[in-house]
């Protein structure tokens, strides 16, 4: 049994900044983050993997970095120049394998809201 327990989200201005945390008790090689706007389907931010491969969602690219601390047993992610656009709530996910794809995750924690606004 995997459980997830986000942290960090919050209210930013535009190209603010704002990190997300995933404690997680129990491991899994791949993980990542997901988010869901309202009216929205949920779709994948961030993965990666247990040897450190990444990959991003396109309209996050260059903007949010996802990490992990094995000794912590926590996942990160870094949101930097935030938009209204990325408003959502995220959610910190085990996945089955290497692929962003809800299909793919087994385990999700509750989820944390982000907003952006001015």
């Amino acid at each position: 049994q995997v459980t997830l327990v986000e942290s960090g989200g919050d209210s930013v201005q535009p190209g603010g900044s704002l990190t997300l945390s995933c404690a997680i008790r129990g491991w899994s090689d791949s993980m990542g983050w997901f988010r869901q706007a309202p009216g929205k389907e949920r779709e994948g931010v961030a993965i990666i993997s247990r040897d450190g491969l990444t990959r991003y969602g396109e309209s996050v690219k260059g903007r949010f970095t996802i990490s992990r601390d094995s000794a912590k047993n926590t996942l990160y992610l870094h949101m930097n120049s935030l938009r209204p656009e990325d408003t959502a709530t995220y959610y910190c996910a085990t996945l089955r394998a290497f692929v962003m794809s809800s299909g793919w995750v087994n385990y999700w924690g509750q989820g944390t809201q982000v907003t952006v606004s001015s």
